[in-house]
């Protein structure tokens, strides 16, 4: 799947601090499962439109 957070974004919510290059890809693969979570309890409710109950 493609980078999903936007660097510039996640050290602009920061703030004053330092960001480690592996931290981007951590958080990456976080948001990248709770999109899939969130995905199947939609399947699961038997809907095709993820919504914000789903995470």
């Amino acid at each position: 799947m493609a980078n999903l957070v936007v660097k510039a974004a996640v050290k602009d919510a920061l703030e004053e601090k330092n960001v480690a290059g592996d931290f981007y890809d951590a958080l990456d693969e976080e948001v990248e499962e709770l999109i899939e979570d969130a995905a199947e309890r939609a399947d699961a409710n038997g809907r095709k439109t993820v919504q914000a109950r789903d995470l």
